[in-house]
């Protein structure tokens, strides 16, 4: 067991710890820098991330995360708004944005259906999708969720939802390993597996 020598240090480790990806080690260090730093320098850190999360908001035609209502990739006219490029994470979206080789909008499902995490359709954002398929603003969607067994089950509910509306389902080519996730993919590969993009029927049949 670690001993601060102050309370106030261990309870910023403490909840620097609550942070993904940060060990305790890692958080007393961040902690003591911290100290270390200008008061003026704490107090911006402080107030940008209190201003995150009291003042972003989300796109309510994507769900991405947005400074407005509605976000600058959906807002942009340059964008192909028929091609809708359906991801789980707005980590994948700055992934395929990375790449430069995606000129369509986005929608951001916020998930995917997984049953063991107690994780369902009704869960998801769904609606607004729907919404603009019935709309008839999208003459394709291109599904690029993970190449896992969660993904998989979350296209095939989304290829059955979207079959009533008269639009092309494609899905990213299989460049991509089984089991990874697009934020670790690199550009270049994810690049590709959007440029290649396949019928999402023609996956089916391999299957």
């Amino acid at each position: 067991m670690q001993n601060y020598p102050s309370k106030l240090l261990e309870q910023a480790v403490n909840e620097l710890s609550r942070l993904p990806g940060i060990g305790r080690k890692t958080a007393l260090r961040l902690a003591l820098h911290l100290v270390r730093s200008q008061p003026s320098e704490v107090e911006k850190l402080g107030e940008s991330l209190i201003r995150l999360r009291s003042e972003i908001r989300y796109c309510r035609e994507c769900s991405n995360i947005s400074d407005d209502e509605i976000c600058s990739i959906c807002a942009d006219p340059r964008r192909d708004h028929g091609l809708v490029c359906v991801v789980e994470t707005i980590r994948d979206v700055m992934a395929i944005e990375n790449t430069g080789q995606f000129s369509g909008v986005y929608h951001v499902l916020g998930g995917i259906i997984s049953p063991i995490e107690g994780i369902g359709p009704q869960d998801l954002h769904l609606e607004a999708l729907l919404t603009r398929a019935g709309n008839g603003l999208i003459r394709e969607v291109l599904l690029a969720l993970p190449a896992t067994i969660e993904g998989d089950t979350t296209n095939f509910f989304l290829y059955r939802k979207l079959l009533e509306f008269e639009l092309k389902i494609t899905t990213i080519a299989r460049g991509i390993s089984v089991g990874d996730e697009l934020e670790h993919t690199d550009e270049v590969t994810l690049g590709r597996s959007i440029l290649n993009r396949t019928p999402y029927e023609s996956g089916m049949s391999r299957k």
